[in-house]
């Protein structure tokens, strides 16, 4: 009798485990950004001639790129360490800096609800 009370609370670990595990991972991959396709929305920003200027090294062009997630890829961005002309011509004194095709920049880390508004770009 004994043995098949120990049957049943190894069971009961083993599923507390998975259940465990699977929560997790679930939640890792809604902070990570994976959760949600940013695709349409970085397509918008692109469509509407909105480029980041940012470094590689800056941790809140870091933070900002993986807002986005895969969709990064979408969205037109220029590394002022790799072509410092093009940051050097448009003016770019801190990083990230957002411009918009009116001319009207954001610098700093704005974040995708702050982008959404300033760009009429609907958030999924």
């Amino acid at each position: 009798m004994q043995d098949n009370n120990s049957l049943k609370i190894l069971g009961f670990v083993v599923i507390g485990a998975v259940i465990l595990t699977a929560a997790v991972f679930l939640l890792n991959k809604k902070t990570a950004g994976g959760e949600t396709n940013l695709d349409a929305f970085a397509q918008c920003l692109a469509d509407k001639n909105v480029t980041m200027y940012g470094t590689e090294w800056c941790v809140y062009c870091q933070k900002e790129k993986k807002n986005f997630g895969d969709s990064f890829r979408l969205v037109p961005h220029v590394d002022c360490g790799k072509e410092p002309n093009k940051c050097a011509e448009n003016k770019i004194e801190a990083t990230p800096t957002w411009i918009f095709s009116d001319g009207h920049r954001l610098v700093g880390l704005q974040g995708l609800e702050k982008l959404s508004q300033e760009s009429s770009c609907p958030l999924p």
